[in-house]
């Protein structure tokens, strides 16, 4: 199988993952910034015109990072990301949707409306009304996770887990494009220097980040 890569706070997240479990991905580069996801090679593959894919063998193309890491996860022994027991397991997505429904996907987009407008308007519906709106909801609920996460090493607890490799992808690429992490949330800002102190972090990031100016 073969990861189908390209710069960008995703694809980014898939290699940290792949870095934290010790797996070696086979990767096929893709220009992002270019729109090669975007044209009908790629978009035969997935339709949604995503990155990161990871084609298996038998030609079969799994989309969404979430995914894609949950089926590394289970064909890859050792430590798990997602969890051993059915409990820690439905904690582990727990999580990691609350995470994604109010706070990655609102800066994501916050982003994409404003910053990322002139990328994104003609591959994507964009609604630059509501870039200031999002980037509001996301600082909110960045507010709210730093009260929950008093004591606690990790956002679901002790163990690290998928949710807090995509929050940290995406308040690492957000500091970058003009989102910062509010310096006043302690307990977010103690867990992200430890994430970002993880060998995985520096090790997952693109060639392309430096030219690029943003982390992905």
């Amino acid at each position: 199988m073969k990861l189908l890569n390209s710069f960008g706070p995703n694809p980014r997240m898939v290699r940290m993952f792949a870095l934290e479990k010790g797996i070696t991905l086979d990767m096929q580069e893709h220009d992002l910034m270019g729109g090669e996801n975007r044209q009908a090679d790629y978009k035969r593959k997935n339709p949604a015109g995503q990155l990161p894919s990871l084609e298996l063998d038998n030609g079969a193309v799994i989309a969404e990072t979430i995914a894609i890491c949950e089926y590394l996860d289970e064909v890859n022994p050792g430590k798990s990301l997602v969890g051993k027991s059915p409990e820690e397991k439905a904690v582990s997505r727990m999580w990691q949707r609350r995470v994604e429904l109010n706070i990655t996907e609102a800066i994501y987009n916050g982003f994409r409306y404003a910053e990322g407008l002139p990328l994104f308007k003609d591959r994507v519906r964009c609604l630059p009304e509501a870039a200031d709106g999002l980037k509001t909801i996301g600082k909110e609920n960045l507010q709210w996770l730093d009260g929950l996460m008093a004591g606690k090493p990790f956002v679901s607890g002790d163990d690290i887990r998928l949710v807090d490799l995509a929050l940290y992808c995406c308040l690492d690429f957000a500091n970058s494009v003009g989102q910062p992490l509010d310096p006043s949330l302690s307990n977010l800002n103690a867990w992200f220097k430890r994430m970002d102190a993880r060998p995985s972090a520096a090790g997952s990031l693109h060639p392309a980040a430096e030219q690029a100016k943003m982390k992905g």
